[in-house]
């Protein structure tokens, strides 16, 4: 009897544990962002080189890739944006007119535009009215289009190619490609980074860029 009461202690016991690990990894673990010390360079020099557009202030940088259409980037630039360059942090935004998968398409002819523009012209200005408008509704007023134009749809093309090379580079360090993939350096000039898709995730990177 006293054998069996000990077993089931023991099974109390772990299963308690296990309650708890899985309630830390759950409401904190897993939001926390990664380091990134493999491929440091290349992804630096990736991010660098893309057609980014940003406020331009003085603070700590970090690069947001999005897509246009894209709620969970909506939602951290709404949120986040206004107490991170309240903080002086430089916000890079990548915007990447996604591939067609499956036959289907996951840009519009109005999105390619604007991201050539972007890409080309890096226009922060235009970035802040195009996030303002409704996507559907949005036409790339007096925008040229990138389809049909040999240059334009090879920067549409360069962006892609930018979400491709990253994903195998960034899972080597742990972190999950998606949208919104936020990359940045932390004041001891660690290399950070993390898919910020869910709201438990900002805490992290206000903390660490001191917002």
């Amino acid at each position: 009897m006293r054998a069996f009461l000990a077993g089931l202690v023991v099974l109390a016991v772990a299963a308690l544990a296990g309650f708890i690990v899985f309630e830390l990894w759950n409401t904190d673990w897993r939001w926390r962002p990664h380091t990134i010390d493999k491929h440091q360079t290349m992804i630096a020099q990736a991010l660098d080189q893309s057609g980014w557009v940003s406020p331009h202030l003085t603070g700590p940088k970090v690069y947001l890739i999005v897509y246009r259409d894209c709620p969970a980037c909506a939602d951290f630039e709404t949120k986040e944006f206004p107490k991170l360059q309240a903080a002086g942090v430089d916000t890079r935004v990548i915007v990447i007119a996604r591939a067609d998968m499956n036959g289907q398409a996951q840009s519009t002819a109005s999105e390619r535009a604007t991201v050539a523009e972007l890409w080309t012209n890096r226009s922060w200005k235009l970035f802040q009215q195009w996030s303002v408008a409704t996507p559907a509704a949005w036409t790339a007023p007096g925008i040229l289009p990138a389809d049909g134009d040999t240059a334009r749809t090879a920067v549409i093309e360069a962006g892609r190619s930018l979400a491709d090379d990253l994903t195998p580079l960034l899972k080597d360090n742990g972190v999950a490609f998606g949208y919104p993939t936020l990359i940045w350096w932390t004041k001891d000039g660690k290399m950070r980074g993390c898919l910020c898709d869910h709201p438990q995730s900002y805490r992290f990177v206000e903390q660490e860029l001191g917002a």
